[in-house]
């Protein structure tokens, strides 16, 4: 497989297209709707999660938490296929299309969306690099309800609207917590190497039986979410019931997280991952048809 393929991580990107989904088309019936802006902010949420990829694999290497005893997929700083500033030049390089693909959405939403811009920028090099690495204190899974869970559709929906609604702030959560999971099994698999590296996960913290636990309250607690928000009649009936197919999805995930360790969850990342895809497209296509 190309490096660079690699590198990027095709698998993880689900995390960045599922929420700009749900709140573009959550907008889909206002007046002010614009395809154009819905393009824009796709195209900069997956620009900056590859930069995150690319930022995990440098520093990665570079604070040596990778070595030869890793068990998740390749990693092509540590496994020497590119060269490590190579992998940092690709990461800056992301990090300004982003900027600049994320400039018009700045020059739309005004200073909101700069902020937010900011604070995604700093995430993105703060999660792995700095002087007080996101993931390596615990945080890893928080950023990924924030960043790629709240901001994400909270953000998009400001685009197109102006304004925010209880309904984006409550599919925010949900899909937030979807991608939580994303990160949770990624620590879970490398609690030892993670362990010996002197990197404190989240999943290092409390340890693989907990961690097990914690990932079953992730990854249906979206589902109670949308359900409380259908019997408060916040979110349409069609969406909640077309993204609770998604349910017997959640479902094996849950038997199969319970039964496997160490590198025989690596399927189980972009299972995960295609479980926040899923639910989003099925809630993004009710939305179409109850708008």
């Amino acid at each position: 497989m190309n490096p660079w393929i690699l590198a990027i991580r095709p698998r993880t990107l689900p995390a960045a297209i599922g929420p700009l989904l749900i709140g573009n088309i959550l907008a889909l019936h206002l007046e002010r709707f614009s395809w154009l802006i819905a393009a824009t902010s796709m195209l900069c949420a997956i620009l900056l999660q590859i930069a995150v990829n690319l930022a995990n694999d440098y520093f990665d290497f570079k604070n040596g938490i990778d070595t030869a005893e890793r068990i998740g997929p390749v990693r092509v700083t540590q496994s020497g296929m590119i060269p490590p500033n190579t992998v940092r030049n690709a990461m800056v390089l992301c990090l300004l299309l982003a900027l600049a693909v994320g400039s018009y959405l700045i020059w739309h939403g005004g200073w909101p969306i700069a902020i937010l811009a900011a604070a995604a920028i700093l995430g993105a090099l703060g999660y792995s690099g700095g002087p007080y690495p996101l993931a390596s204190h615990g945080l890893g899974e928080v950023a990924a309800f924030v960043f790629f869970g709240l901001v994400a559709v909270v953000g998009s929906y400001y685009l197109q609207a102006g304004d925010t609604t209880i309904n984006a702030w409550l599919l925010g959560c949900a899909i937030g917590l979807f991608n939580a999971a994303i990160m949770l099994v990624n620590n879970t698999r490398d609690i030892r190497t993670d362990t010996q590296a002197g990197k404190h996960t989240l999943a290092v913290r409390i340890g693989e039986a907990q961690a097990k636990v914690l990932y079953q309250a992730l990854i249906y607690l979206p589902f109670g979410l949308v359900i409380a928000g259908f019997l408060l009649g916040i979110l349409p009936g069609l969406p909640v019931l077309l993204a609770g197919l998604s349910l017997l999805i959640a479902r094996k995930l849950s038997s199969d997280f319970y039964a496997v360790s160490g590198e025989a969850l690596n399927p189980l990342l972009g299972r995960t991952a295609k479980l926040t895809m899923i639910f989003s497209t099925l809630f993004s296509v009710g939305l179409v048809f109850t708008a």
